[in-house]
């Protein structure tokens, strides 16, 4: 059976140390069959300067897998320049064989479990910050891919095993009692997830975004050092 872990921002190579077999230890068992799903800020498709490509390399030998959603922090002109495909039925940027991109507002089945995915967040520093140089407009998601991420969930009865998102529902907001709360505040896109909290029937929904590993509840989790096995 193919196992999935899934865990928080990597932040291109600054928190690729979570994946090393001290840290990560199961992974020594894991195949190319296995998949390690990082929620958002995923951030090793920045620059594709020399140490960023090494560290791409170097995760790609890694025995399992990676999956990821987009967050905020990513340079949403390169990951857009790779051709979308199909993969395990939802629509996918491949990387390369063993680096995929889940996309926004879709439905997987891996293993028979459904992940719906929907990356993006608003960043609170992009004052600080260059547009098109390390800020991309494209981290909050275009009207059409709220409409596919209905319309998807539509096609499932409203129905999936885990939500994987890089930010949260509304509500959750309040929950967070700790990390980094200049960016809890409501949105769009954190209102949408409200919506779809409210309407859809899930097992568990997993999200970064926040640098901090915390149990908001039974059913929701957010993620950035802890790597947690889904299944």
């Amino acid at each position: 059976m193919k196992m999935i872990y899934v865990t928080g921002d990597l932040h291109g190579y600054t928190e690729i140390s979570k994946f090393n077999f001290k840290r990560f230890p199961q992974s020594r068992k894991l195949t190319k069959e296995d998949y390690v799903i990082v929620a958002g800020d995923f951030g090793l498709i920045w620059d594709n300067k020399n140490d960023e490509l090494y560290w791409r390399k170097w995760l790609s030998n890694k025995k399992f897998t990676t999956l990821f959603i987009d967050g905020n922090h990513e340079n949403f002109n390169l990951l857009d320049d790779y051709p979308v495909q199909t993969w395990s039925g939802g629509k996918v940027h491949k990387i390369n064989e063993s680096i995929i991109h889940l996309m926004r507002g879709q439905v997987y089945i891996i293993n028979d479990i459904k992940l719906f995915t929907f990356g993006g967040a608003s960043s609170h520093d992009k004052e600080f910050r260059k547009e098109n140089i390390n800020w991309w407009s494209r981290e909050m998601p275009s009207n059409e891919e709220y409409e596919e991420g209905h319309l998807n969930l539509n096609k499932h009865d409203w129905k999936v095993d885990i939500v994987i998102t890089h930010t949260c529902p509304s509500s959750t907001l309040g929950l967070i009692k700790q990390g980094d709360t200049e960016s809890m505040h409501s949105d769009q896109l954190t209102d949408y997830f409200e919506e779809i909290k409210t309407k859809l029937e899930y097992s568990h929904w997993y999200f970064g975004h926040f640098h901090l590993d915390f149990k908001v509840s039974d059913k929701q989790t957010l993620l950035f050092n802890k790597i947690e096995e889904i299944f």
